[in-house]
């Protein structure tokens, strides 16, 4: 699915944000090839207008958007879409650094995900994510 398609079943598909095009086609990669819909935006702004327009059950964000703090698009992204699990996606942090466990703490982001990453790791977030 490419950014302008509808997303069909609320909650159905699962949002990536990252303004590098090759980590949005390889997240999005590694989910269909497990029958997992994604939808892809290189921006935060972007990823705020689908946000506006469709439900996701879960969102991977880049931690280093050029045109969004993570904090603040997890947020809005949360308000626009209450309940989603949001991922950071990070080659910047690590999984202990004092921020990403702070903002897992208060509930900013609901897990992370280092790159390079593991395909495993992607599925296994994304299943755990489709679980009703």
């Amino acid at each position: 699915m490419t950014v302008g398609d509808a997303v069909t079943s609320s909650a159905a598909a699962v949002l990536i944000v990252d303004d590098e095009p090759g980590m949005c086609w390889a997240l999005g990669h590694i989910l269909k090839r497990s029958g997992i819909v994604s939808v892809a935006a290189t921006s935060g702004e972007e990823a705020l207008r689908l946000v506006q327009r469709d439900r996701f059950c879960l969102a991977f964000i880049d931690a280093k958007l050029p045109d969004a703090e993570w904090r603040e698009l997890a947020r809005r992204i949360r308000e626009a879409n209450p309940g989603v699990p949001i991922v950071l996606v990070s080659g910047y942090f690590y999984g202990d650094d004092p921020e990403v466990l702070q903002a897992a703490a208060a509930g900013v982001i609901s897990g992370f995900l280092s790159k390079p990453f593991l395909h495993d790791e992607v599925l296994a977030i994304a299943r755990a994510a489709l679980v009703p």
